[in-house]
């Protein structure tokens, strides 16, 4: 089997591995402070550590888990709940960004216009993660626009895209629908009512504060 091929085997193994452990970190199956054994995980899988390995280096990243050396790979606690207050402090944020741009007339349309064209495109293609990059850089754009630094900062010290990330992977969203929820809130910014669009822009991240839920209990 050619390197190339092997690689693009490798990844695709490591991402569903990755999604699997978000699922079930997230809905609560692998409880906090639990190990979790990279020969056992490639068992469960039918695979090599390899692909295991590059996983849990992807869930470190997104904060979901803790590598200690010489000890091993740990679920971190509060993950729901970090979520969820992820969210929250966004939905204020945003909403006061919101306002900024209007107020001063910075609304950047020509970006929101492609990030949203780019969302649909993605959504095509059924690409979940490409769609979450899109989502992000609608609303950096967005936070860029209202000339704040020190929104700017605390909206890019909350790990956006880990949380993106975590929450399109376990939620599994129809990705249409994504992209119709932010055209819905460059809507507003277009007709220019400050009141709704900041409601919306509220409203949007509060929603995804309750994300991702259980559909058993839906």
């Amino acid at each position: 089997m050619p390197a190339s091929h092997q690689t693009g085997l490798r990844r695709t193994l490591s991402q569903q591995i990755r999604d699997t452990l978000v699922h079930q970190i997230v809905f609560g199956e692998l409880g906090p402070g639990e190990r979790l054994v990279e020969t056992k995980v490639a068992a469960q899988f039918g695979t090599s550590q390899a692909p295991v390995r590059e996983a849990l280096r992807e869930l470190e990243a997104f904060g979901l888990v803790e590598i200690k050396p010489r000890r091993g790979t740990f679920i971190r606690s509060s993950i729901r709940e970090a979520l969820r207050e992820s969210y929250v402090l966004r939905a204020a944020l945003e909403e006061t960004a919101t306002r900024l741009v209007l107020l001063t007339g910075s609304v950047p349309i020509d970006h929101l216009e492609r990030d949203i064209a780019e969302m649909y495109r993605m959504a095509e293609k059924k690409d979940v993660e490409a769609v979450g990059v899109q989502t992000v850089a609608f609303h950096r754009h967005i936070i860029e626009a209202a000339g704040n630094d020190l929104i700017a900062r605390t909206w890019e010290n909350l790990q956006i895209e880990a949380w993106t990330s975590v929450t399109m992977l376990a939620s599994t969203p129809e990705l249409t629908t994504i992209a119709d929820d932010h055209q819905a809130l460059l809507d507003s910014l277009t007709r220019g009512d400050v009141d709704i669009a900041c409601n919306l822009a509220r409203q949007h991240e509060w929603d995804y504060a309750e994300l991702p839920h259980d559909p058993s209990r839906a």
